[in-house]
C-alpha cells in the first residue's frame, strides 16, 4: 500500500511539472542546437522526393499561452546542409542554389503565435534566404514539455512544418527537373533558461 501511495504521489509530481511547463507563461527557452534539425523535401523530376537537412540551428524562443503571445527566432547554418551526397551538397552550397558564401545563415523570426488548447498552434513570421524576407506561417505539428528527474532544467520540444517556393526567394535554376515547392520540416528541442541560484 505505501508503496503504490508513493507511486501515486511521483505520478502527480511529474503531471503537475508537465502541465505547468505547458500552461505557465511567459517563460524563455533557447534552442538546444544538438536536437534541432531542419529538414528540407523536394520532387525531382517529378518522380520522387529528395530529402535534405541543415545540421545546425540555434536560436531562442518565448511562449506566453496566457495573453496568446509569444516569439521565435531560429538561425540555420546553411553551410551545414547534409544531403548524405558530397557532390549535391557542394552543388547546393554553391552560387546557384544556397550561395553560403555570401548568405551563410537563414533566419526565420516569429511575428505572432496562436495557441490552441495552450499549446502554440500557428507562427506567423518571416524567412530571410538569400537576402530576401518573405512572409511565411508555421504549423505546430505537437509540442510538449518535459522535467524528468535526470533532466537538469524544463525542456520543451516542437515538431514543426511550412512550404515555401524557393523561386520568390530567387533560388530559380533547374526549376524543370527540382520542384519550386520545398516542404521544411523543423524538429527542435529547447531548454528553458534558469534563473542563478541567489549568491549567499
Amino acid at each position: 500500500m505505501r508503496i503504490t501511495n508513493r507511486a501515486g504521489i511521483i505520478c502527480a509530481f511529474i503531471g503537475a511539472l508537465l502541465s505547468s511547463a505547458i500552461y505557465a507563461a511567459p517563460e524563455e527557452f533557447t534552442i538546444d542546437p544538438a536536437h534541432t534539425y531542419v529538414t528540407f523535401e523536394v520532387r525531382h523530376l517529378g518522380i520522387s522526393t529528395q530529402r535534405g537537412r541543415f545540421n545546425q540551428a540555434s536560436g531562442r524562443a518565448v511562449f506566453d499561452a496566457d495573453s496568446d503571445a509569444g516569439s521565435l527566432e531560429i538561425k540555420i547554418d546553411a553551410r551545414s546542409i547534409d544531403t548524405g551526397n558530397e557532390a549535391m551538397e557542394k552543388l547546393l552550397r554553391g552560387d546557384d542554389f544556397f550561395n553560403v558564401e555570401k548568405f551563410p545563415e537563414i533566419i526565420f523570426r516569429s511575428k505572432s503565435v496562436s495557441y490552441v488548447q495552450g499549446k502554440p498552434d500557428k507562427i506567423e513570421g518571416e524567412l530571410t534566404l538569400l537576402g530576401v524576407t518573405k512572409p511565411i506561417t508555421v504549423s505546430v505539428l505537437s509540442y510538449n514539455c518535459t522535467r524528468l528527474p535526470f533532466l537538469v532544467r524544463l525542456t520543451c520540444g516542437m515538431d514543426a512544418t511550412t512550404t515555401i517556393r524557393r523561386s520568390e526567394f530567387g533560388m530559380t535554376s533547374l526549376l524543370a527537373f527540382v520542384s519550386d515547392d520545398v516542404k521544411l520540416l523543423i524538429q527542435a528541442e529547447a531548454f528553458r533558461r534558469e534563473a542563478p541560484p541567489p549568491s549567499e
